[in-house]
């Protein structure tokens, strides 16, 4: 059976540093901030991001470019016979679409996988990919599983502030003023390619409810009887993410909790101070 390799972007929250311990590789995200390029995690730190947010700093993203995609396949290739390349969803970049397309000059031998995940799911994914890899599986079969399991799998997230929802369009600005006002907090779902809105509470309290009753509902239901992870995820300070964790494993005694912070391309839209939670069923293969 032939060796390998395994692909993905900064959307998963797989740091470089982390991808050098597993043995895969990340490609990094690029960020344009006033015009000027930035790559996630390699020159631009998570840390400078939310400070240049705060500055209302002009942030746009984009994607790696075909160069950099090419690139690091044909090195690859030189070493393993498969690559299994596992972007952020397709709904929320056109990188996706862009492997897509450069992979069918590769004769089968790279499989990008549009399995609508990003973040937290997104690492659960490449997790995956990796194990069976190791246990033998070619890059189809790998692709066949991840193709199967890519609905199985909710994050929901609260927003601590309107403003960068309303400055991307998804809420009108008399909508975030109201809201604004009345402390309402949207409750998003992340469940296949898009970011949706799930529910709409009055203040922090409220709002965690939502989520731990969302993923609740999703164990009970869709979920039930099948294993399941539970994870967590936030753009908000540490001290605010421990204590979330706490209580989703409080909620949830039983599951170990992984957290991570979201993508910064998530984070674009949504702003410093969320908190989410996920449930991601475990593939089966």
């Amino acid at each position: 059976m032939g060796k390998v390799a395994i692909v993905t972007d900064s959307n998963s929250g797989i740091t470089q540093k982390e991808a050098k311990e597993l043995g895969i590789q990340v490609l990094p995200m690029p960020f344009y901030i006033n015009g000027e390029l930035f790559f996630e995690d390699i020159t631009l730190t998570q840390e400078e991001f939310y400070q240049r947010l705060a500055e209302d700093a002009d942030i746009s993203t984009s994607q790696p470019s075909p160069g950099d995609v090419v690139d690091l396949w044909d090195k690859l290739l030189e070493e393993y016979d498969e690559i299994v390349h596992i972007p952020m969803s397709s709904g929320l970049s056109s990188s996706c679409e862009t492997a897509l397309g450069l992979a069918q000059d590769y004769d089968g031998k790279v499989h990008v996988i549009d399995n609508q995940r990003i973040s937290i799911s997104q690492r659960q994914s490449v997790l995956e990919a990796l194990e069976m890899a190791k246990k033998g599986m070619s890059a189809q079969e790998i692709e066949d599983v991840l193709m199967r399991e890519k609905l199985e799998a909710s994050i929901y997230i609260t927003v601590d502030t309107l403003k960068y929802l309303k400055k991307g369009g998804r809420v009108t600005p008399a909508a975030a003023a109201i809201g604004t006002v009345l402390n309402l907090k949207p409750v998003l779902q992340i469940q296949g390619e898009k970011l949706d809105s799930y529910a709409k509470v009055r203040g922090w309290k409220a709002a965690k409810k939502a989520m731990l009753d969302a993923a609740h509902k999703d164990l009970e239901g869709r979920f039930k009887g099948k294993e399941v992870s539970i994870q967590a995820a936030y753009t908000c300070s540490d001290e605010e993410a421990a204590v979330w964790k706490a209580e989703i494993e409080e909620h949830f005694p039983g599951y170990p909790v992984h957290m991570d912070r979201l993508s910064l391309s998530v984070s674009c839209h949504i702003g410093s101070g969320s908190k989410a939670i996920a449930c991601i069923k475990k593939a089966d293969y």
